[in-house]
């Protein structure tokens, strides 16, 4: 299993979690954008540059995914492929989405993109609060320690 993390736009308190649970599990996480970001030195946190535009890095995190992979991000079509694919999502507030509630996150999604096209202001999401990192942070923690193979082994390289 390895994580996968839509990192253009995952808050940097979220990225710092993830780190420190990739070293922590020994668990390979790929920050996947389309800039050079900063990731810490580890043989278990990867930097995975792609080109600049739409979806291109979404596409590359769903063709090099597995599934039974995590992927991390708030973009719902993303969200809804991985899960295709048979992987598992969490976004940057801790929310995980899954086959029972992701045709409703993207019918809530088309809808309100159907009312900015028309015109009408719907406003964007609000900032990250201290608790939604704990949010994010326990998700993540229950995941990975449901995750962790039986015969203790670590996951990664």
């Amino acid at each position: 299993m390895q994580i996968w993390v839509d990192a253009d736009a995952c808050p940097k308190a979220i990225k710092d979690i993830l780190f420190r649970a990739a070293e922590r599990c020994r668990i390979t996480t790929t920050l996947v954008a389309n800039q050079s970001l900063p990731v810490p030195p580890s043989r278990y946190i990867r930097m995975l540059r792609v080109s600049g535009g739409f979806d291109v890095a979404d596409n590359e995190i769903v063709k090099r995914m597995a599934a039974g992979d995590l992927v991390v991000t708030g973009d719902i079509p993303l969200a809804a492929e991985a899960i295709a694919k048979g992987g598992h999502v969490i976004n940057t507030r801790g929310e995980s989405y899954s086959q029972n509630n992701i045709g409703e996150r993207l019918a809530m999604r088309d809808f309100m993109d159907g009312l900015r096209s028309s015109g009408i202001e719907t406003g964007g999401p609000a900032a990250l609060s201290s608790r939604e990192i704990q949010n994010f942070a326990n998700r993540l923690d229950r995941f990975l320690t449901h995750s962790q193979p039986a015969d203790g082994k670590t996951i990664g390289p």
